[in-house]
């Protein structure tokens, strides 16, 4: 993301006071997860494996999260938190059945990786957010 867009989600959050402690290395560290998770599932999903729904379901996801970071106004700590949750659920919805794939497909191994890497992010953030609760 560029430093005009960071500069931007930095002035809307300092207008929360919940929101005002976050650290923005981390939030961007979780977009960034997002995003490329809601790739590796989007072109999973075009595999035919028995997890492309999971794939279909889990892009959506993380593209809605991103979004909403993004788009700070209006979100509240227990929105945030309720969103973070929804991600975290269906990464590991999604690694679990692509994992079930990872031995005979580069493509179902790569979006498991993914879906971890953005569950960890998504926990970072929550872990931030209960530390300057």
């Amino acid at each position: 993301m560029d430093s005009m867009m960071m500069d931007m989600m930095s002035k809307d959050m300092m207008s929360m006071p919940d929101m005002a402690r976050m650290d923005m290395a981390v939030l961007q560290a979780c977009m960034d997860a997002c995003s490329a998770c809601e790739q590796a599932c989007t072109v999973c999903s075009t595999q035919m494996m028995d997890c492309a729904p999971a794939c279909m379901n889990c892009a959506d996801m993380c593209n809605t999260m991103m979004r909403s970071m993004m788009r700070m106004q209006g979100m509240t700590p227990a929105s945030m938190m309720a969103m973070l949750d929804a991600c975290i659920a269906m990464c590991q919805t999604c690694m679990d059945m692509c994992m079930m794939h990872a031995d005979m497909s580069e493509v179902c191994k790569m979006c498991a990786q993914s879906c971890q890497a953005c569950m960890d992010a998504c926990m970072a953030v929550k872990d931030m957010m209960m530390a300057t609760a």
